[in-house]
């Protein structure tokens, strides 16, 4: 019998990951994670269009994106929603540069609002069920 041909064992029921995320979480994960993206491109807009000098236009779009990249990372604690929640803010006031700005915050605000909201809603529902 090859190695090929050997019984795959199957996986233990019982075994879990030490940590899993929460609907909050993933949810949040995924918003954020897609708005650095375009954040990351409305940084080049503005360096494009010169609204502001290169170090301050790039800089601060790759403080602003680094941000909600490792904030997504972070939403397993609280004071992860906040910040991911001022950081919501942040996006909206970059709309001071580029004016297309104010509704790619807002479309991203209310997607946040939306993923925490349900999520918080659905991971309590799925608590009291497995109670």
């Amino acid at each position: 019998m090859t190695e090929l041909d050997a019984p795959v064992p199957e996986p233990r029921a019982t075994r879990r990951s030490a940590w899993q995320r929460t609907l909050v979480e993933s949810l949040g994960a995924i918003v954020l994670i897609f708005e650095s993206v375009v954040t990351f491109l409305g940084a080049l807009a503005i360096f494009g269009l010169k609204a502001l000098p290169p170090e301050q236009a790039l800089g601060g779009g790759a403080v602003l994106v680094l941000a909600l990249f490792l904030t997504a990372g972070a939403l397993r604690w609280r004071w992860g929603i906040v910040v991911g929640s001022v950081l919501q803010v942040a996006v909206l006031v970059t709309g001071l540069f580029v004016p297309a700005m104010w509704f790619v915050g807002g479309v991203f605000a209310v997607l946040w609002s939306y993923a925490i909201y349900t999520g918080l809603k659905l991971d309590s529902q799925k608590k009291e069920s497995a109670s």
